[in-house]
């Protein structure tokens, strides 16, 4: 097999926002740098290309334009509540503290990049059993995702000391060369042409993304407390994340955590356009849905609704004997709620048209409603609830779902709307109201409402599966992004002094700063946020 050999002073392995952000500033100082990138040119940016773009902040002008009041205290408290850290947990502690005191760096480091923000934030993670957001923090990049990555490529592509930079796409980066046991260079496969590859340099970073694009890795670290993997799980992750180097990273003495820690999704979908294998899209789930189990049945004590405990969400759909889930709602709950996680068909913020945002807001995601109705078998439409349970049957192949446990279910609910003034005692129609006490929640959230109304018809079953998400273990770092040894017998452990790991590959900071759960927009903000940390301390040296 024919060869290439590349030298820098510093090899980044992935191009995704992390390692991107590294190269910017790695470049800035005048270092040689190496891009080692899988995918394919088009797609430089990764998974956070293909997000909805949210970044969390504290006490941003956005918060302050509507008159939100939001501290460091206030948001450390609410972040490690929500946590739920390990008591063992030293690095991820340390590193939330650091990027919470650091949120203002950040914001103002995209801001110089000419990323803005829509003035509304929204509200997302509020908690359930344990408190998460007490204020909205959720920023929405004026652009998406796309948008975001867009601003920090063309940053890169334009920096003065571009010359510097080599982008080596749809090269698989697979081993570490190791020379009087110090890592001299990276060696993989150019997939284009099945070549080799070698890239020598001084420092090596890790930016590979987390294993969620790995379902056999989601299988082998699946969550004790999630019961067993459901049998069909969605891929929402970006399909190179497969913890390869993970694995190399382990087997040089690296010490990689907390794997069974993920985000992942309860509202995901097949995609109707599939970019990949097993490709899923992850809607936004509607506050007003009722949402079921296999049989039609809401599932409890707590009913479920997006917004509060993304992880709760997946917990009670995994206890069910079988894991899957379906949301039922009606045609004016799907125009005025359903929506999607990702900058895939939210073409206003997207393209950056306001007007072309807010009428999208006024009446409805047409676009992607027609989409599903039109290419989706899992988006079921009918006119009255004995045609919609023959088709959600017909959808599975069984008779999970009877007629009297969906219209009791159905009823039920209704019924807290038949008494005049509302009087009843539906913890769902309660966080209704809560959410829509908020102006940036009440424009996309219905009033508590009868589900089973002709004039809203027709109604609409979804049925929803786990989706893969995000990795919130990883390789364990120091505050400087620097890889640690796996502890020895006292506990005690060393920094690598030429290798370091940022963003998911790093479990966004220390191999787990989220803990058990993210208070959401938290991913962009600590990929950027590590890797300044490890071209910081590499520029330092």
């Amino acid at each position: 097999m024919k060869k290439y050999n590349y030298k820098s002073d510093i090899v980044i392995i992935g191009g995704g926002i992390s390692g991107i952000t590294a190269a910017i500033e790695l470049l800035n100082a005048n270092k040689k740098v190496i891009i080692i990138e899988r995918d394919l040119k088009e797609n430089f940016g990764g998974l956070a290309k293909e997000s909805f773009g949210g970044m969390f902040f504290i006490n941003s002008k956005q918060q302050r334009f509507s008159k939100i009041k939001d501290t460091v205290d206030q948001a450390k408290k609410d972040w490690f509540s929500f946590a739920e850290f390990d008591q063992k947990e030293v690095w991820g502690k340390k590193w939330a503290n650091a990027f919470l005191e650091s949120t203002q760096k950040v914001y103002d480091w995209v801001a110089e990049r000419g990323v803005g923000f829509f003035p509304i934030v929204h509200w997302v993670e509020r908690g359930l059993h344990q408190p998460g957001n007490s204020v909205p923090r959720f920023h929405m990049v004026w652009g998406t995702g796309h948008g975001l990555m867009e601003a920090l490529i063309k940053d890169l592509r334009s920096n003065k000391n571009h010359d510097n930079l080599q982008v080596l796409f749809q090269h698989k980066a697979e081993d570490f060369k190791l020379e009087n046991k110090k890592i001299v260079a990276v060696t993989g496969i150019n997939e284009s042409n099945n070549t080799g590859f070698t890239c020598q340099a001084d420092d090596f970073i890790v930016a590979t993304g987390g294993i969620n694009g790995n379902m056999k890795k989601v299988r082998e670290h699946w969550h004790k407390e999630w019961k067993s993997p459901p049998k069909q799980i969605l891929n929402g992750s970006h399909h190179f994340s497969d913890g390869l180097i993970h694995d190399k990273v382990s087997e040089l003495g690296g010490h990689v955590k907390n794997l069974d820690l993920m985000w992942n999704y309860a509202a995901g979908i097949p995609h109707p356009y599939p970019k990949r294998e097993n490709h899923g899209l992850s809607l936004v789930p509607p506050k007003s849905a009722l949402w079921v189990n296999f049989k039609g049945e809401r599932m409890g004590p707590i009913p479920l609704i997006t917004a509060f405990d993304t992880r709760y969400l997946v917990t009670k759909i995994c206890e069910q004997e079988k894991q899957y889930s379906w949301q039922i709602l009606n045609n004016k709950i799907a125009y005025k709620e359903l929506a999607v996680s990702g900058s895939e068909f939210n073409d206003g913020i997207k393209e950056k048209k306001l007007f072309k945002f807010l009428y999208s807001i006024l009446t409805g995601n047409k676009k992607l409603i027609k989409a599903l109705e039109k290419d989706s078998p899992n988006y079921i439409t009918a006119n009255s609830i004995e045609e919609l349970v023959e088709k959600m049957n017909d959808s599975t192949g069984t008779n999970d779902i009877s007629i009297k446990a969906l219209k009791n279910t159905i009823d039920s609910y209704d019924a807290n709307f038949e008494r005049g003034k509302y009087i009843g005692d539906d913890e769902q129609i309660r966080r209704i109201k809560q959410a829509r006490e908020y102006s940036g929640d009440k424009k996309r959230t219905l009033k508590p409402q009868k589900l089973n109304n002709k004039k809203n018809y027709p109604l609409i079953a979804i049925r929803e599966f786990i989706l893969s998400r995000k990795s919130l273990g990883g390789i364990e770092t120091n505050l400087a992004s620097q890889v640690l040894t796996e502890p020895n017998i006292k506990g005690k452990q060393n920094a690598f002094d030429n290798l370091y790991a940022v963003g998911e590959a790093a479990g966004f900071g220390g191999g787990g700063s989220h803990g058990k759960r993210a208070l959401e927009g938290t991913f962009l903000a600590t990929c950027i946020f590590t890797a300044q940390k490890a071209a910081k301390h590499i520029i330092k040296k």
